[in-house]
């Protein structure tokens, strides 16, 4: 392997992307408009769902009729009831902003708790306590308070719109060009060169990932600039986790370019594999109380698991011991995702 001919291509590539400013100005601009619109419309806060949580119940998804809570609670609409174990399960979905509410179930006086950076939380509280009308009857509820500090949506959130763009930053940067190249005889004129098959898909993997982890830094500060995140956790182990992430979904898009030939057939592919992902991932809402093979599915993605890491560094100030599973699971897809696509790659249409 020449370093001198990968340096020439990877150097090629990132000026084939800065003097594209449409290209380079979207990478930018575009997470940070998700984010600054949810933060400006949203008051960086709240969340559109209404769950509440009850424990002990073993049963994850339950009708409300099965469980020993107020009737006119019972017979509210648009409501979905979630069973936890243990209390300890319960408040930590609540922590971040996967229910809104969480009921001790069984005899009255009932215990619950609710997060007061919640505004779901707070309408639930109110439906919670109307159900417990007349204020003669001897039913009874103790509001509990939560330690710690409560999470806003827009944390949450965050990791999901950063995790989104680099997707499709990867696949698109990736996979697109190189079928366009192949498509308008760049790769055809390349083969004659010294240049190998090798050398050439590193360079645009390395070229990728440098974008990536350049554009997420730079992302990064301005928004936390402005919505000032809380970070629990190291930002040396967000950087490395990210850095992973970057690396699977880079080798993903390899395996797109490895054999493309038509612009429009793989648009529809990389559409095919980035949207499913983009919503079973987490990105926008939590899957909490989905059905288990819709749960299932979502791990089959390198996104669900750069996310799952992402948020226990963010918000639970894990570090890299606790998020090993997953780095296993990303490290062992780059290696599956890079094997496959150096297997397929062909010069020619």
């Amino acid at each position: 392997m020449s370093m001198k001919r990968l340096w020439t291509i990877f150097k090629a590539r990132n000026y084939e992307f800065f003097r594209d400013r449409a290209a380079f100005g979207w990478n930018f601009l575009f997470p940070f408009l998700i984010v600054a619109g949810f933060g400006i419309i949203f008051g960086g806060k709240n969340y559109t769902e209404y769950k509440i949580g009850l424990f002990p119940q073993e049963q994850v998804a339950i009708a409300a009729e099965s469980s020993n809570i107020p009737s006119g609670l019972r017979k509210k609409r648009f409501l979905k009831f979630i069973g936890f174990a243990t209390i300890e399960d319960g408040l930590a979905k609540l922590k971040h902003h996967k229910i809104d509410l969480l009921i001790k179930v069984g005899d009255p006086p009932y215990e619950y708790y609710v997060s007061e950076a919640s505004p779901k939380g707070y309408v639930l509280e109110q439906i919670f306590k109307a159900s417990l009308i007349p204020p003669d009857t001897e039913i009874k509820a103790q509001k509990k308070e939560i330690q710690g500090k409560a999470i806003r949506y827009i944390d949450w959130l965050f990791p999901g719109i950063l995790a989104m763009n680099m997707m499709f930053s990867a696949l698109w940067g990736v996979g697109y060009v190189v079928v366009r190249y192949r498509k308008n005889g760049v790769l055809k004129r390349l083969k004659v060169t010294p240049l190998t098959a090798f050398e050439y898909l590193t360079a645009q993997a390395l070229s990728r990932i440098f974008l990536l982890m350049f554009t997420l830094v730079i992302v990064w500060t301005g928004c936390d600039l402005i919505f000032s995140f809380t970070v629990l956790g190291s930002y040396l182990d967000l950087f490395l986790i990210f850095f992973i992430g970057s690396l699977s979904l880079t080798a993903l898009g390899l395996i797109l370019a490895s054999r493309g030939t038509s612009e429009e057939f793989t648009t529809g592919i990389l559409n095919f594999i980035s949207w499913p992902m983009m919503f079973l991932s987490e990105v926008w809402f939590s899957l909490e109380g989905a059905p288990k093979w819709l749960t299932s599915v979502a791990q089959i993605f390198p996104l669900t698991h750069l996310l799952n890491a992402v948020r226990k560094i963010m918000h639970d100030g894990a570090g890299l011991m606790d998020v090993s599973f997953e780095i296993v699971i990303l490290s062992v897809m780059t290696l599956v995702f890079l094997t496959v696509g150096a297997a397929l790659f062909s010069w020619n249409k």
